[in-house]
């Protein structure tokens, strides 16, 4: 697994098991589910240690922060359009595991980040749409 992500036990973030597998307490594809950020690689806008609630059916748009897949890993970052391409970026110039990588389409998006919590400070939320 990268750093930004922690995965739950099941196979997916999130412990959701991609294409239902009949587990009741699995989440289904569509519903939305929460990641705690690991690393600096987002910072300053998303801290170690934060909460991201991800939409897995979200709008991805220009500027949109997404979790997506790429080369067998997850990807937590901003998405950015350049000409006919797509680009996921790290916030953080200091990244320096993925800190650029270029989509042809947005099909490696798995979800939208629609919100952020900081745990034992609700003034701190933030929301994305």
């Amino acid at each position: 697994m990268s750093p930004g992500i922690h995965e739950g036990p099941g196979t997916g973030p999130g412990g959701s098991r991609e294409g239902g597998s009949g587990d009741g307490g699995a989440c289904s594809g569509s519903e939305s589910f929460a990641l705690r950020v690991l690393g600096d690689d987002m910072a300053p806008e998303f801290l170690h240690g934060e909460i991201i609630v991800i939409e897995p059916g979200g709008v991805a748009k220009d500027g949109s922060y997404v979790l997506a897949q790429h080369a067998g890993e997850w990807l937590f970052r901003q998405l950015r359009g350049e000409g006919s391409r797509w680009l996921l970026l790290a916030l953080n110039p200091a990244c320096r595991q993925h800190a650029r990588v270029s989509l042809p389409d947005l099909a490696a998006v798995r979800g939208v980040v629609i919100q952020k919590a900081v745990p034992g400070r609700r003034r701190l939320s933030r929301f994305y749409v």
